[in-house]
């Protein structure tokens, strides 16, 4: 596995509409593992192909347990993830691996069900609310060229400055 470089905005990669690919394959799969391997390093809960400079639908997520509000130890390879529902609503604070130093207040969908593939080329259908639903809809977004900081309507109140 390999640590890839993690491409930053204002990159013109970031900002493109991903392609849908046919299937997974062993590069496909090996992409993914150094992908994951990428963001556990950063560290992050998600990343994104385009985020790497590919611009393939392709996100790795690893969100960790915790105890205090249920939340079990999530690892997912996704392709050609897609949101078929969404319903509720949460505001939860959010930064972004390609814009370091900066955070801000997100409005996102409480719950959300994915179908995706996963490496193996067999479909799946994801159910999350709460915090994954809120990684899933970051890394989702990623694809279709929309940044965290797009979805903040306020940005004088609800964007600010993180210190390193």
């Amino acid at each position: 596995m390999a640590i890839l470089n993690i491409v930053m905005d204002p990159d013109p990669v970031l900002r493109k509409k991903a392609v849908k690919l046919r299937k997974a394959d062993a590069g496909i799969a090996k992409l993914a593992d150094d992908m994951f391997e990428t963001m556990m390093v950063a560290p992050g809960v998600g990343l994104a192909a385009p985020q790497i400079g590919k611009s393939i639908r392709l996100v790795v997520i690893h969100v960790p347990e915790d105890e205090e509000d249920g939340q079990e130890e999530v690892n997912l390879k996704l392709l050609n993830p897609e949101i078929i529902k969404a319903s509720g609503e949460q505001v939860g604070a959010e930064g972004c691996l390609s814009m370091p130093g900066i955070a801000g207040n997100v409005t996102r969908a409480w719950s959300v069900t994915v179908k995706a593939t996963d490496m193996e080329n067999k479909p799946l259908r994801i159910k999350a609310d709460g915090y994954l639903a809120v990684v899933l809809q970051h890394e989702i977004d990623h694809l279709d060229g929309i940044m965290f900081t797009d979805r903040i309507e306020d940005k004088k109140k609800d964007l600010w400055v993180v210190e390193e």
